[in-house]
């Protein structure tokens, strides 16, 4: 399994874009995007559920080089709540309800645009994290809080 790269982010965020996909790049990936130094095995999105955008997420995912049978693509269609995909070029979690964020339109509202990059505030991200209580997640809280800081200071008010 290869790391996340810029390259994969690019190429979603050219293909979303086409056909007009509501997402937002959230965990360890969106973190990745805003500075934070670190590794991760799959880009993580927060995706928007509505009958419309799960139509186009799929047609998206299939021009990525995404396959699915008809079973996965019902489960895209429906917005089932965490899909993890390893059946593309590259792994990709989609995420419908994250643990500790409402909505979409509220994450919407507080995201950062990172080079095009649609990417969750930081403290979405973190608070998802504590949400989700995995052990990897309590692991890396103190390292994302102690980024939230500096991000923070180097970024609020540009």
């Amino acid at each position: 399994m290869a790391a996340f790269e810029y390259r994969q982010a690019q190429e979603i965020r050219d293909v979303f874009q086409r056909h007009g996909v509501s997402y937002l790049f959230i965990g360890k990936s969106g973190a990745i995007l805003l500075g934070y130094p670190d590794t991760t095995q799959d880009a993580d999105l927060f995706v928007k559920r509505s009958d419309a955008n799960c139509e186009a997420l799929l047609r998206a995912l299939m021009e990525l080089g995404f396959v699915f049978t008809e079973s996965e693509a019902g489960e895209v269609k429906r917005g089932k709540d965490f899909i993890q995909l390893k059946n593309g070029p590259f792994d990709l979690d989609l995420v419908f309800a994250p643990d500790g964020i409402e909505r979409f339109e509220d994450a919407w509202i507080r995201h950062v645009d990172v080079e095009g990059f649609p990417v969750c505030h930081i403290d979405d991200i973190i608070a998802s994290k504590q949400a989700a209580n995995r052990q990897r997640d309590r692991e890396s809280l103190p390292r994302l809080k102690a980024f939230r800081e500096y991000w923070i200071r180097t970024h609020v008010g540009r």
